[in-house]
């Protein structure tokens, strides 16, 4: 099976040109999924730990990184780190993932499934409640919400008014840049799952699954009264 890696975006149709053209652009997915009875980085299926999320763009799973998101301000030294996750505490665990975007990407669903209730050996999680935004979060997500989960099945994300005009164009967040380059930005969306019971410690088996799907923008394709038709597209 091949496999290719280009900077898209990924357009398809028949016909490329006129008052019928007919591309549409090609749907993206990434996932993460969270097995948090594996506690080894680089490890399939590695779900994290106490302050540490899971980067969805290393096979296997490996530590994610979290910037401060910049939002679009230029800085000569590139991104900066943020703060780690608020660390495990009695009754509340934070887990999550950090997906790294296009920016201006359009995020069509942001799906989060439980498999395994997750546990601390003793205590079982009683409500997950997933916030979706362009940092760790521990209240409403810039880019989405959701209802708490309380049991196994699938949840979808849902949007306010102004979570969706931010999903329809994620930000830029995350500036790509060695010093004395031009500067490349990539948009950043961290799904934090805020677990919850009475007398929780350390969650240490369970198991979810966070998908996201969106569609690259195409920055080539002009506006309402021009458009740059060419061999770009």
């Amino acid at each position: 099976m091949g496999r290719s890696t280009f900077s898209g975006p990924i357009l398809s149709g028949e016909q490329r040109f006129g008052s019928q053209r007919n591309v549409g652009t090609v749907q993206l997915v990434q996932n993460a999924f969270l097995d948090f009875s594996v506690t080894t980085p680089g490890t399939t299926n590695y779900g994290g730990s106490s302050g540490t999320f899971v980067s969805s763009n290393n096979i296997p799973n490996n530590v994610g990184t979290i910037w401060t998101p910049q939002n679009g301000v230029y800085n000569n030294n590139g991104p900066t780190l943020a703060s780690a996750p608020t660390a495990d505490t009695t009754g509340t665990n934070y887990r999550g993932a950090v997906f790294l975007l296009p920016y201006g990407s359009n995020l069509i669903d942001v799906i989060i499934e439980q498999g395994t209730t997750p546990t601390d050996g003793t205590h079982a999680v009683t409500s997950i409640q997933p916030y979706i935004s362009n940092a760790f979060a521990t209240s409403t997500g810039v880019y989405a919400t959701s209802a708490a989960i309380t049991g196994a099945g699938r949840t979808y994300a849902t949007y306010s008014a102004t979570q969706l005009d931010n999903a329809n164009g994620t930000l830029l967040d995350v500036q790509n840049i060695q010093p004395g380059n031009q500067p490349s930005w990539f948009s950043q969306v961290v799904v934090t799952l805020a677990m919850t019971a009475t007398g929780l410690t350390s969650v240490n088996a369970g198991q979810m699954n966070i998908t996201l799907r969106y569609t690259q923008a195409d920055y080539n394709i002009g506006n309402a009264t021009t458009y740059p038709y060419g061999n770009f597209d």
